[in-house]
């Protein structure tokens, strides 16, 4: 599960120079052929970050069997995702190939955990962090038709402290007592996931990359203050900032 990206030769050099080679000015998986999903997947694969399977839209619905699922196109497709989670080269290449319309998830708490932020937040904190000259890892934009999206920022796992209590859930800001101190902020660990680009949500709204995974994947907490300063700002202009959901 710890393979490291360019860690292959010959076809890695060319998911590598496919990667680059989309970078002019727009997101590097804008509207992706199919070759160009694989690429994306396996990349990310390739940096470690564990893939399985999720949710595609159906209209403007989800492809699951859920009546009324309250987050389509955002959740795996099996329950057993914690362990399915893979970044074996063949089996997500087969994945990606046989399920041409499936969105992928990555299990957070493995290898990385994400920041997750109001996307207006996660701009400015971007730019800032940029200009500090902090290392910043991978980078994913969620888009939103009704709100204002996320951006999801991909770090180190913190692992499992030997306190507990020092322990910071993905249901961050879900609880009265955090949002005061971490508005709008959900850090994505252990037994949790987020969408890994490219996919698709309902409404021709898409998750894509804003820095690619060839990017080291940093110390959250060397992201944290600025990330929380931007999104205190946030909160006191957008005060009933949620967190997107992830679970369905």
């Amino acid at each position: 599960m710890s393979a490291t990206f360019g860690g292959r030769s010959g076809r890695q050099g060319r998911i590598s120079e496919w990667l680059r080679g989309r970078r002019a000015g727009r997101p590097l998986d804008e509207t992706p052929d199919a070759a160009g999903r694989e690429a994306l997947l396996l990349a990310a694969a390739a940096a470690g970050l564990p893939l399985a399977p999720a949710a595609h839209p159906s209209g403007y619905g989800c492809s699951c069997d859920r009546v009324g699922c309250p987050t389509p196109a955002r959740h795996p497709v099996s329950f057993a995702w914690q362990t399915q989670s893979t970044t074996d080269h063949a089996q997500v290449e087969r994945w990606a190939r046989h399920q041409p319309e499936a969105n992928f998830i990555t299990a957070t708490g493995m290898v990385h955990d994400v920041l997750d932020v109001p996307l207006s937040a996660g701009r400015q904190a971007l730019e800032r962090l940029l200009a500090a000259g902090v290392e910043v890892g991978p980078v994913a934009e969620s888009e939103s038709e009704a709100e204002d999206g996320r951006l999801l920022f991909f770090t180190h796992t913190r692992g499992t402290p030997e306190d507990e209590d020092e322990w910071w859930p993905c249901e961050l800001d879900c609880h009265p007592e955090t949002m005061d101190e971490h508005p709008g902020l959900r850090w994505h660990c252990r037994g949790s996931y987020v969408l890994v680009p490219p996919a698709r949500l309902p409404g021709d709204v898409a998750v894509h990359w804003v820095r690619g995974p060839e990017h080291p994947l940093p110390d959250p907490l060397s992201l944290l203050e600025i990330l929380t300063d931007e999104c205190a700002r946030h909160a006191a202009t957008e005060p009933d900032t949620t967190a997107w959901p992830q679970h369905g």
